[in-house]
């Protein structure tokens, strides 16, 4: 005698409908790529950005503390923190209740760069939710990932 067949739950997912993670990853690469093609222009990545986001709250923060803040990998971090200091957006310096914490900071220069490119964001986010007509992430969702 044959044990009857069964159904896997695998079996059974449907694929011709995306999975909500496969919506959300297009639309977060569609909403990263378009912002960070904006920041570009004005000589920032948008990993640059959102270190320089972080920089604002508080009397700096340690290479540790944004690395988790903001899910970037120590190694990639650094590199982008060399690249704000080299273009004087922002700087490192020794903890004073701990020497061997070093903190890294947003400069003056910074504050001001970064108005300018919170202006682009602003304005890139303002244009999203105007194409997308409404709160209702099924919108948001099809307009972001153009299905």
């Amino acid at each position: 005698m044959t044990p009857p067949a069964t159904t896997t739950p695998a079996a059974t997912v449907a694929t011709d409908q995306p999975l909500l993670i496969e919506l959300l990853t297009v639309a977060q690469r569609r909403l990263a790529r378009d912002l960070a093609a904006r920041l570009e222009a004005e000589g920032c990545t948008l990993d640059q950005w959102r270190v320089m986001r972080a920089l604002t709250e508080g009397a700096g923060r340690s290479m540790g503390e944004l690395a988790q803040a903001l899910l970037i990998p120590q190694a990639s971090l650094s590199r982008i923190v060399d690249a704000l200091a080299e273009a004087g957006w922002a700087y490192r310096r020794q903890d004073e209740q701990d020497r061997r914490r070093i903190t890294a900071h947003l400069s003056r220069v910074g504050h001001t760069r970064l108005l300018r490119l919170d202006a682009l964001a602003a304005a890139h986010d303002a244009a999203v939710r105007t194409a997308c007509g409404s709160h209702d992430p099924g919108p948001l969702l099809r307009h972001l990932t153009g299905a």
